[in-house]
Protein backbone atom coordinates (compact mmCIF):
# COMPACT_ATOMS: atom_id res chain seq x y z
CA UNK A 1 0.00 0.00 0.00
CA UNK A 2 0.82 3.41 -0.45
CA UNK A 3 0.29 4.16 2.94
CA UNK A 4 3.27 2.08 4.36
CA UNK A 5 5.76 4.23 2.40
CA UNK A 6 5.30 6.59 4.96
CA UNK A 7 6.79 7.10 8.79
CA UNK A 8 5.04 9.41 10.80
CA UNK A 9 7.19 10.94 13.11
CA UNK A 10 5.64 13.30 16.12
CA UNK A 11 7.73 15.13 18.29
CA UNK A 12 6.25 16.60 21.59
CA UNK A 13 7.54 20.15 23.16
CA UNK A 14 6.90 20.28 27.11
CA UNK A 15 6.38 23.21 28.98
CA UNK A 16 8.49 22.35 32.36
CA UNK A 17 9.14 25.83 33.64
CA UNK A 18 9.53 25.76 37.19
CA UNK A 19 7.72 29.11 38.25
CA UNK A 20 4.51 27.98 36.32
CA UNK A 21 4.50 24.62 37.59
CA UNK A 22 5.34 25.54 40.51
CA UNK A 23 1.95 28.16 40.70
CA UNK A 24 -0.07 25.08 39.77
CA UNK A 25 1.00 23.35 42.77
CA UNK A 26 0.33 25.85 45.03
CA UNK A 27 -3.07 25.89 43.64
CA UNK A 28 -3.23 22.14 43.75
CA UNK A 29 -1.79 22.16 47.43
CA UNK A 30 -4.76 24.86 48.54
CA UNK A 31 -7.53 22.51 47.03
CA UNK A 32 -6.58 19.46 48.49
CA UNK A 33 -5.79 17.81 45.34
CA UNK A 34 -4.04 14.14 46.04
CA UNK A 35 -1.88 14.28 42.87
CA UNK A 36 0.74 16.74 42.16
CA UNK A 37 -0.43 18.80 38.56
CA UNK A 38 3.18 17.99 37.13
CA UNK A 39 2.72 14.05 37.43
CA UNK A 40 -0.66 14.15 36.59
CA UNK A 41 -0.04 16.35 33.07
CA UNK A 42 3.24 13.65 32.89
CA UNK A 43 0.66 10.64 33.21
CA UNK A 44 -1.46 11.70 30.14
CA UNK A 45 1.40 12.58 27.88
CA UNK A 46 2.95 9.36 28.11
CA UNK A 47 -0.87 7.80 27.80
CA UNK A 48 -0.93 10.05 24.54
CA UNK A 49 2.68 9.34 23.25
CA UNK A 50 1.83 5.00 23.62
CA UNK A 51 -1.32 5.60 21.58
CA UNK A 52 0.49 7.01 18.52
CA UNK A 53 3.37 4.35 18.76
CA UNK A 54 0.63 1.74 18.87
CA UNK A 55 -1.42 3.81 15.57
CA UNK A 56 1.48 2.03 13.62
CA UNK A 57 4.40 -0.22 13.69
CA UNK A 58 6.32 2.41 11.45
CA UNK A 59 5.18 5.62 14.32
CA UNK A 60 8.09 7.21 15.31
CA UNK A 61 8.13 9.95 18.85
CA UNK A 62 10.62 11.84 19.67
CA UNK A 63 9.88 14.44 23.28
CA UNK A 64 11.51 17.43 24.14
CA UNK A 65 11.25 19.49 27.28
CA UNK A 66 11.38 23.87 27.40
CA UNK A 67 12.23 25.32 31.20
CA UNK A 68 13.51 28.88 31.54
CA UNK A 69 16.99 28.32 31.17
CA UNK A 70 17.42 24.89 28.81
CA UNK A 71 16.23 23.09 26.09
CA UNK A 72 17.08 19.65 26.28
CA UNK A 73 15.59 15.85 24.58
CA UNK A 74 14.14 13.61 26.90
CA UNK A 75 13.61 10.50 24.31
CA UNK A 76 15.13 9.58 22.13
CA UNK A 77 18.18 9.44 24.96
CA UNK A 78 21.18 11.39 23.42
CA UNK A 79 23.51 9.26 25.27
CA UNK A 80 21.73 6.03 24.21
CA UNK A 81 23.93 6.09 20.64
CA UNK A 82 24.23 2.13 21.27
CA UNK A 83 20.88 1.49 21.09
CA UNK A 84 17.95 3.72 19.09
CA UNK A 85 14.89 2.79 21.39
CA UNK A 86 17.25 2.74 24.74
CA UNK A 87 16.01 -0.35 25.63
CA UNK A 88 19.30 -1.54 27.28
CA UNK A 89 19.13 0.38 30.73
CA UNK A 90 15.46 -1.10 31.49
CA UNK A 91 14.36 -4.42 31.44
CA UNK A 92 10.80 -6.14 30.77
CA UNK A 93 8.02 -4.92 32.98
CA UNK A 94 5.62 -7.77 33.58
CA UNK A 95 1.96 -6.47 31.85
CA UNK A 96 3.88 -3.88 29.74
CA UNK A 97 5.09 -3.84 26.64
CA UNK A 98 8.50 -3.50 26.54
CA UNK A 99 9.45 -0.95 24.16
CA UNK A 100 6.44 1.39 26.02
CA UNK A 101 7.68 0.59 29.62
CA UNK A 102 11.29 1.76 28.39
CA UNK A 103 9.98 4.98 27.01
CA UNK A 104 8.25 5.39 30.12
CA UNK A 105 10.81 4.70 32.06
CA UNK A 106 13.33 7.31 30.29
CA UNK A 107 11.05 9.96 30.08
CA UNK A 108 10.19 10.08 33.99
CA UNK A 109 13.80 9.78 34.78
CA UNK A 110 14.96 12.49 32.71
CA UNK A 111 11.48 14.66 33.85
CA UNK A 112 12.45 14.02 37.38
CA UNK A 113 15.95 15.22 36.66
CA UNK A 114 15.45 18.53 35.17
CA UNK A 115 12.64 19.47 37.55
CA UNK A 116 15.36 19.00 40.51
CA UNK A 117 18.31 20.80 38.57
CA UNK A 118 15.32 23.91 37.85
CA UNK A 119 13.88 23.45 41.23
CA UNK A 120 17.70 24.16 42.74
CA UNK A 121 18.11 27.20 40.44
CA UNK A 122 14.91 28.50 41.12
CA UNK A 123 15.83 31.11 43.38
CA UNK A 124 18.03 32.53 40.65
CA UNK A 125 15.06 32.57 38.42
CA UNK A 126 13.19 36.22 38.01
CA UNK A 127 9.31 36.12 38.29
CA UNK A 128 8.95 36.85 34.24
CA UNK A 129 11.56 34.34 33.21
CA UNK A 130 9.97 32.25 29.83
CA UNK A 131 10.29 29.92 28.74
CA UNK A 132 12.73 28.70 25.70
CA UNK A 133 10.04 27.78 22.95
CA UNK A 134 12.73 29.27 20.51
CA UNK A 135 14.94 26.80 21.16
CA UNK A 136 13.11 23.47 21.84
CA UNK A 137 11.64 24.33 18.25
CA UNK A 138 15.13 25.08 16.66
CA UNK A 139 16.45 21.41 17.93
CA UNK A 140 12.78 19.99 16.58
CA UNK A 141 13.23 20.96 13.50
CA UNK A 142 16.78 19.99 13.56
CA UNK A 143 15.94 16.05 14.58
CA UNK A 144 13.40 16.18 11.95
CA UNK A 145 15.85 17.50 8.91
CA UNK A 146 18.13 14.27 10.47
CA UNK A 147 15.35 12.04 10.27
CA UNK A 148 14.51 12.52 7.31
CA UNK A 149 17.78 12.42 6.16
CA UNK A 150 17.98 8.86 7.81
CA UNK A 151 14.71 7.84 6.49
CA UNK A 152 15.03 4.23 4.40
CA UNK A 153 15.45 4.26 0.80
CA UNK A 154 11.61 4.13 -0.56
CA UNK A 155 9.93 5.23 2.02
CA UNK A 156 9.74 9.10 3.52
CA UNK A 157 9.04 10.87 6.42
CA UNK A 158 6.13 12.63 8.02
CA UNK A 159 6.53 15.27 10.91
CA UNK A 160 4.85 16.92 13.01
CA UNK A 161 5.35 18.91 16.13
CA UNK A 162 2.76 18.92 19.28
CA UNK A 163 3.73 22.21 21.58
CA UNK A 164 1.70 21.36 25.17
CA UNK A 165 2.52 24.60 27.07
CA UNK A 166 1.13 26.87 29.37
CA UNK A 167 3.97 29.90 30.50
CA UNK A 168 2.56 33.09 29.17
CA UNK A 169 4.74 34.59 25.81
CA UNK A 170 7.55 37.34 25.95
CA UNK A 171 7.89 39.29 23.22
CA UNK A 172 11.96 39.06 23.16
CA UNK A 173 11.13 35.54 21.95
CA UNK A 174 9.37 37.20 18.87
CA UNK A 175 11.47 36.92 16.16
CA UNK A 176 13.42 33.33 16.88
CA UNK A 177 10.38 32.25 17.27
CA UNK A 178 8.72 33.03 13.82
CA UNK A 179 11.84 32.08 11.98
CA UNK A 180 11.21 28.36 13.26
CA UNK A 181 7.38 28.65 12.32
CA UNK A 182 8.59 30.02 8.83
CA UNK A 183 11.44 27.44 8.37
CA UNK A 184 8.57 24.92 9.67
CA UNK A 185 6.07 25.65 6.47
CA UNK A 186 9.01 25.64 4.26
CA UNK A 187 10.03 21.79 5.03
CA UNK A 188 6.06 21.35 5.53
CA UNK A 189 6.01 20.34 9.66
CA UNK A 190 2.65 20.70 10.93
CA UNK A 191 2.96 22.50 14.36
CA UNK A 192 0.17 21.50 16.96
CA UNK A 193 -0.66 23.53 19.57
CA UNK A 194 -2.49 23.12 22.99
CA UNK A 195 -2.17 25.60 25.64
CA UNK A 196 -2.92 24.98 29.32
CA UNK A 197 -5.12 27.29 30.97
CA UNK A 198 -3.75 30.40 29.02
CA UNK A 199 -3.50 31.55 25.30
CA UNK A 200 -0.42 31.72 22.99
CA UNK A 201 0.06 34.47 20.17
CA UNK A 202 2.86 33.09 19.13
CA UNK A 203 1.18 29.72 19.04
CA UNK A 204 -1.79 31.26 17.23
CA UNK A 205 0.21 32.18 14.40
CA UNK A 206 2.40 28.88 14.19
CA UNK A 207 -0.61 26.78 14.27
CA UNK A 208 -2.12 28.85 11.65
CA UNK A 209 0.84 29.17 9.16
CA UNK A 210 1.75 25.35 9.12
CA UNK A 211 -1.75 24.20 9.24
CA UNK A 212 -1.92 22.95 12.42
CA UNK A 213 -4.40 22.72 15.36
CA UNK A 214 -4.51 25.47 18.08
CA UNK A 215 -6.80 24.57 20.88
CA UNK A 216 -6.81 25.73 24.66
CA UNK A 217 -7.56 23.86 27.31
CA UNK A 218 -9.11 24.94 30.54
CA UNK A 219 -9.62 22.50 32.63
CA UNK A 220 -6.26 20.34 33.26
CA UNK A 221 -8.81 16.67 34.16
CA UNK A 222 -9.74 16.70 30.46
CA UNK A 223 -6.27 17.13 29.40
CA UNK A 224 -5.91 13.46 28.06
CA UNK A 225 -9.49 13.37 26.01
CA UNK A 226 -8.69 16.27 24.17
CA UNK A 227 -5.19 14.43 23.48
CA UNK A 228 -6.65 12.02 22.07
CA UNK A 229 -9.55 13.32 20.29
CA UNK A 230 -7.76 16.23 18.49
CA UNK A 231 -3.37 15.32 18.19
CA UNK A 232 -3.47 12.19 17.98
CA UNK A 233 -5.07 11.91 14.08
CA UNK A 234 -2.50 12.98 11.50
CA UNK A 235 -3.66 16.21 9.62
CA UNK A 236 -4.56 14.06 6.91
CA UNK A 237 -7.37 11.96 9.24
CA UNK A 238 -8.59 15.35 10.29
CA UNK A 239 -10.20 16.08 7.06
CA UNK A 240 -12.62 13.38 7.90
CA UNK A 241 -13.49 14.77 11.27
CA UNK A 242 -15.09 17.94 12.83
CA UNK A 243 -12.73 19.74 14.30
CA UNK A 244 -13.01 22.67 16.44
CA UNK A 245 -14.19 26.38 14.98
CA UNK A 246 -11.09 28.48 14.42
CA UNK A 247 -9.86 30.94 17.03
CA UNK A 248 -9.30 35.06 16.48
CA UNK A 249 -5.52 35.23 16.35
CA UNK A 250 -3.49 37.99 16.99
CA UNK A 251 -1.22 38.53 14.75
CA UNK A 252 0.61 41.60 16.47
CA UNK A 253 4.44 41.86 15.75
CA UNK A 254 7.10 42.18 17.81
CA UNK A 255 9.23 45.97 17.40
CA UNK A 256 12.60 45.09 16.60
CA UNK A 257 13.40 47.87 19.37
CA UNK A 258 12.09 47.56 22.55
CA UNK A 259 10.70 43.94 21.70
CA UNK A 260 7.12 44.56 22.60
CA UNK A 261 4.14 43.90 20.48
CA UNK A 262 2.68 46.96 18.45
CA UNK A 263 -0.51 47.47 16.46
CA UNK A 264 0.91 50.41 14.61
CA UNK A 265 4.18 49.94 13.75
CA UNK A 266 6.87 51.38 11.19
CA UNK A 267 8.28 48.78 8.67
CA UNK A 268 11.28 49.35 6.71
CA UNK A 269 11.21 49.05 3.26
CA UNK A 270 14.19 47.60 2.90
CA UNK A 271 14.61 44.14 5.21
CA UNK A 272 10.82 44.78 6.72
CA UNK A 273 11.90 45.56 10.08
CA UNK A 274 9.47 46.88 12.50
CA UNK A 275 10.18 49.89 14.98
CA UNK A 276 7.55 51.10 17.23
CA UNK A 277 8.62 54.89 16.65
CA UNK A 278 9.49 56.43 13.42
CA UNK A 279 13.33 56.35 13.03
CA UNK A 280 16.04 57.86 10.56
CA UNK A 281 18.12 55.13 10.25
CA UNK A 282 17.29 51.28 10.34
CA UNK A 283 19.42 49.17 12.73
CA UNK A 284 19.49 46.45 10.81
CA UNK A 285 20.23 46.67 7.40
CA UNK A 286 21.27 50.55 8.18
CA UNK A 287 19.10 52.69 5.61
CA UNK A 288 18.58 55.96 5.99
CA UNK A 289 15.01 57.14 5.74
CA UNK A 290 14.05 60.35 4.27
CA UNK A 291 11.79 61.96 7.09
CA UNK A 292 8.57 63.94 6.21
CA UNK A 293 9.49 67.88 6.55
CA UNK A 294 7.34 70.40 7.43
CA UNK A 295 5.92 72.28 4.18
CA UNK A 296 7.64 75.82 4.07
CA UNK A 297 5.19 78.31 2.92
CA UNK A 298 6.54 81.23 1.13
CA UNK A 299 5.69 84.20 2.49
CA UNK A 300 3.22 86.06 0.05
CA UNK A 301 4.32 89.36 -1.80
CA UNK A 302 1.87 92.45 -1.02
CA UNK A 303 0.39 93.73 -3.95
CA UNK A 304 1.98 97.26 -4.56
CA UNK A 305 -0.89 100.02 -4.67
CA UNK A 306 -1.43 102.22 -7.93
CA UNK A 307 -1.24 105.28 -6.93
CA UNK A 308 -3.01 107.88 -8.95
CA UNK A 309 -0.63 110.27 -11.45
Amino acid sequence: MAEDTFRRLLVVVCDLSPIWWGKQAANASENSDKMQPINAFLNNVLVFCNAHLMMKHTNELAIVCATSSKSQFIYPCPEDVSDANGEESYGNMDGKYEHFATMNNVVVDKVKNIIEEESADDVNLPENSATLLAGALSMTLCYIRQAERNCPVGQSMKARILVLKGSQDVSTQYMATMNCIFAAQKNNVTIDSCLLMSDSGFLQQASDITGGVYFKITKMESLLQYLLWMFLPDPNTRESLVMPGAVQIDYRAACFCHRTLVDIGFVCSVCLSIYCQLLPRCHTCQTRFKLPSAAMTRPKKKKKEKTAD
